[in-house]
């Protein structure tokens, strides 16, 4: 719970910010949620992961500029930015370095046939290329209201994350043994 608090810690900042006090004390707020957490997993790990230095280059780029030229349209880029940046890793460690970077990350926790690790890539950049459209939809082509963006960047988007998850929940556990207890 701690971990799953820790990296959504930048999200929930950002949307309290925003009910508050406006997105751009929110955009502010997100900046130096994540620039904390960078400092965070430097002191406790002496390292910090691609994904979290993915996260702090895109914000402070985005988000400075957002409040340098107080335009919310580059925050409300950032999500679409993030998601996209996995699309190209997931896809492109693929196909140039023949490295699936699923089974980098989640290969320790459980075993899987080859095919099954491949197809786990392929589904999460696909997620996450939807992911992105979802959100240039949601801040830009749709006609919402930034108050309707950040809810759906907190809720819709954290929930169809999760339940993406679970279902590949559902595609992984036929390759799960069973359990035999009693």
């Amino acid at each position: 719970m701690q971990k799953l608090f820790f990296d959504f810690f930048p999200i929930i900042l950002f949307f309290i910010a925003f009910k508050f006090f406006g997105i751009y004390a929110a955009t502010a707020a997100a900046m130096a949620a994540t620039g904390f957490q960078v400092a965070w997993s430097w002191l406790k790990h002496r390292k910090v992961g691609t994904t979290l230095w993915a996260n702090l280059v895109i914000i402070t780029l985005l988000g400075g500029i957002t409040l340098l030229l107080h335009d919310e349209t580059f925050v409300k880029w950032k999500p679409t930015a993030v998601y996209w940046f996995f699309t190209l890793a997931l896809v492109g460690s693929s196909l140039f370095l023949k490295k699936n970077l699923i089974r980098t990350l989640l290969g320790a926790q459980i075993e899987l046939p080859d095919a099954a690790w491949s197809i786990l890539n392929v589904y999460w950049a696909v997620c996450f290329f939807v992911m992105g459209f979802i959100n240039v939809a949601v801040a830009f082509l749709l006609g919402f209201s930034t108050e309707t963006w950040v809810n759906f960047k907190l809720f819709g988007g954290l929930g169809m994350m999760f339940v993406f998850a679970l279902l590949q929940g559902v595609l992984i556990s036929k390759y799960l043994p069973e359990n035999k207890d009693g």
